[in-house]
């Protein structure tokens, strides 16, 4: 098949660029602003793009828990004057750390297992029941908010009745929302995998489960870390659910949010940690971005 000629090529290539540019323009100015001063920042005569000294003040008070008033005297920066603890997002951190990886183990556990007997097994009515499950993951969170919330303060599930029992309730949450995407995912992946390769394995005497474990599992593993990367991403990232269904517990997005206040935004604060919850997502997405893409195709090539 003809690539087609080489201005039509030229043509496609700029327009891609174009549109990855309009694409990452937001995140580059997002971590541009996370190294400006506050005077460039609020700049009213003109939008400053490379004018400034850069300063990695606002990292330091996010993530280090420096105090942003020591910080103004001894720079002459005219921050104002607050707390460290106010800004200092250490906890958060930690906090959307234990909440996203707990999230994403209860996931991809009943993800795999899900997934391999919906690839392997043929019951009535399975094509419905894949279009139910695919269907979980379109209803919006905000539909549900409001029983959900009584349903976890009746169960004890927030974390101001207690503290161990609010973490285990964000993660069942974040859990039930991602196991849909994580299901068709990993099941896009297991039907890659021959089916010979099981009745094979059983012939020589292994049982379903060692079948399962020792042959199949091992040729799938790059499509379970994507899964799990894509699962890891969507919780570290979710934030309505978060912010009404725990008090104490503060989430990145949560703690982000916190510096919107009423004597206004503290525009550095909220770059410096958005550019820093971001960076792992990028990462994490590079290291399986083949994978990734493979299995978003839900089975749809074949090699």
């Amino acid at each position: 098949m003809m690539e087609g000629s080489r201005p039509l090529r030229i043509l496609r290539d700029v327009a891609a660029v174009t549109v990855t540019g309009l694409f990452m323009f937001p995140i580059f100015w997002w971590a541009l602003t996370s190294i400006k001063p506050i005077s460039a920042i609020f700049d009213k005569d003109r939008v400053n793009f490379f004018d400034f000294t850069p300063t990695f003040i606002n990292y330091g008070v996010t993530l280090f828990g420096q105090s942003r008033s020591q910080i103004a005297i001894d720079e002459g920066l005219g921050m104002g004057v607050a707390g460290a603890d106010a800004y200092d997002s250490r906890q958060s951190i930690l906090e959307s750390i234990i909440v996203s990886l707990g999230a994403t183990a209860v996931t991809m556990g009943v993800a795999v297992f899900a997934a391999y007997a919906i690839s392997r097994m043929t019951f009535r009515g399975r094509g419905s029941y894949l279009n139910w499950v695919l269907g979980q993951r379109f209803m919006p969170p905000i539909a549900i908010l409001i029983p959900l919330v009584t349903i976890y303060k009746v169960a004890g599930l927030r974390d101001t009745d207690n503290l161990y029992m609010g973490y285990i309730g964000l993660m069942m949450i974040y859990a039930l929302m991602n196991l849909p995407i994580a299901v068709l995912l990993m099941k896009s992946f297991l039907d890659d995998v021959p089916k010979d390769v099981d009745e094979a394995a059983m012939i020589d005497g292994a049982t379903r489960w060692q079948t399962f474990r020792k042959v199949v599992l091992p040729m799938v593993k790059g499509g379970v870390a994507a899964s799990a990367v894509l699962v890891f991403i969507f919780s570290w990232t979710e934030f309505l659910l978060s912010l009404f269904l725990t008090t104490d517990i503060r989430t990145v997005p949560v703690k982000i949010q916190t510096f919107v206040t009423s004597t206004g935004n503290e525009w550095g604060f909220i770059a410096a940690l958005g550019t820093a919850a971001v960076i792992p997502s990028f990462i994490f997405i590079l290291l399986v971005q083949k994978h990734l893409v493979r299995g978003l195709t839900l089975g749809s090539l074949k090699e």
